[in-house]
């Protein structure tokens, strides 16, 4: 990234070296993985500073080790449409770091789904889960099969069939997997389903995301969307500023974006406009997050029924107009790389002042460039949306002690979780010579997290 100072120090120029060399690397043994390069190299030039100042991590060989997934999977999964025609998806599991507990990631259903989204992803999630200070290792999963306009008959048949070769990689101490894009309670828990019956055996802790029917947690659909906002809250009090009275602008209209959209105006701020992978809607007067609720999470329709109940508002076909939106804080929580340089320079334009991640890598490199330039509060996804990983987590722990806790009682373990997430990618930040900068500091505090169990374990 532009935004790290010139390599002065020989230990500086030998760290810089050793990092572009490990990432020529990335790129000859993972050739057109374009999503795969742009987490590798925001994260490795993130390290530098650490480098240099603790040599040892290379003469370890730590980056070459934690790069590499432990294990990847790929299968074939036919299933049977309405028409009884079949059809064939390809599945995916990344496993990528089990040093410091069992992997951990999201399933996602969508189109793009390809080998460098899962690198990617499983990789972001190895530092992300690091950072929540509890014991999970990164993972991710997922398909290219698009659950949009299937019948449930459809959905449950292909998730029957994922999930009778996925079952034999995943448990409760090896693989915990969870939702993503396209994978909700509903997928999840045709997932616990298929694997019970196969397993024979009720394993509550193989699964979160669950339905708190069966041991899912209370506060677990509300975690990455609540946890954004409060990692929002936590940067905003660090300029000596209130969420109470900010304009928002959210991307997304799903489960994170649902969530961020309620805990922001739950803390009075006002937000003003959301997306589908059609359009977006502005509301001047404020989104109607009940009319959103309806029309995403029990209608399954488009956004732009919006403005049939609020004719006031403002429908446009289209996504990346968004971020024209003048707004105090921006949410992005749809999906990698909505936010280019173009549209990262409009933000700064139109006065914002705080970008936020609640999607994964939301913003490009040049993007991240723009806001660190100029000197915008900005949140990296692998710190502020590491929320519904940490619930996650908690539901774990939960499962294993067959306890269930109040609402109350998660939601104050996420916002603890959120703040002192907070406060260590800032301390690593100034440690390392880059105050504020939390994208440095947020992957220096979840490598080193990593790096260091990986040393006491050996070669592994």
């Amino acid at each position: 990234m532009a935004i790290l100072k010139e390599a002065k120090t020989m230990e500086e120029k030998v760290a810089e070296h050793y990092v572009n060399k490990v990432y020529r690397t990335v790129i000859e043994r993972n050739p057109g993985e374009s999503e795969f390069h742009q987490a590798a190299r925001e994260i490795f030039d993130s390290l530098v500073p650490l480098f240099a100042k603790y040599p040892h991590y290379m003469e370890q060989g730590i980056l070459e080790r934690v790069v590499e997934p432990e294990r990847m999977i790929i299968f074939r999964v036919p299933w049977v449409d309405d028409k009884g025609k079949v059809q064939v998806n390809r599945g995916f599991r990344v496993q990528y770091n089990s040093t410091i507990g069992p992997y951990k990631g999201g399933i996602r259903f969508h189109p793009s789904v390809n080998a460098s989204i899962m690198k990617f992803l499983g990789f972001e999630q190895i530092f992300k889960n690091a950072l929540t200070g509890l014991p999970i290792g990164g993972g991710k999963g997922g398909s290219d099969f698009d659950p949009k306009d299937k019948s449930e008959g459809e959905i449950m048949r292909f998730i029957q069939s994922f999930m009778t070769e996925l079952y034999r990689h995943i448990g409760p101490d090896i693989d915990v997997p969870a939702g993503d894009i396209g994978v909700g309670a509903r997928e999840i828990g045709y997932m616990f389903g298929q694997y019970k019956r196969i397993r024979g055996a009720f394993e509550a802790g193989v699964f979160t995301g669950k339905s708190p029917a069966y041991w899912g947690s209370l506060g677990r659909t509300e975690a990455t969307g609540y946890g954004a906002v409060y990692f929002a809250q936590e940067m905003l009090k660090g300029r000596g500023m209130k969420l109470r009275g900010q304009t928002v602008v959210v991307s997304g209209s799903g489960n994170v974006s649902i969530y961020a959209m309620e805990k922001a105006q739950a803390l009075g701020a006002k937000v003003v406009a959301c997306s589908d992978s059609n359009g977006y809607i502005y509301d001047e007067k404020g989104i109607n997050l009940a009319t959103i609720k309806r029309i995403k999470e029990v209608e399954r329709k488009r956004i732009k029924e919006y403005v049939n109940v609020h004719p006031h508002a403002k429908y446009t076909e289209g996504c990346s107009g968004i971020w024209s939106i003048p707004c105090d804080i921006a949410l992005p929580c749809a999906t990698q790389n909505e936010i280019d340089e173009a549209s990262a320079k409009l933000l700064v334009k139109n006065g914002v002042k705080a970008v936020v991640e609640g999607a994964n890598m939301p913003c490009t490199l040049e993007a991240i460039d723009v806001f660190l330039d100029n000197d915008i509060l900005y949140g990296p996804g692998k710190a502020a949306n590491a929320g519904g990983v940490a619930v996650s987590a908690l539901e774990m722990a939960q499962n294993s002690m067959r306890l269930p806790w109040t609402f109350e009682e998660v939601d104050r373990k996420l916002q603890e979780i959120m703040k002192k997430i907070y406060r260590q990618s800032m301390n690593a930040a100034e440690e390392f010579g880059y105050p504020g900068n939390l994208v440095i500091g947020a992957n220096i505090a979840g490598f080193k997290r990593v790096a260091d169990a990986m040393i006491v374990q050996g070669v592994i």
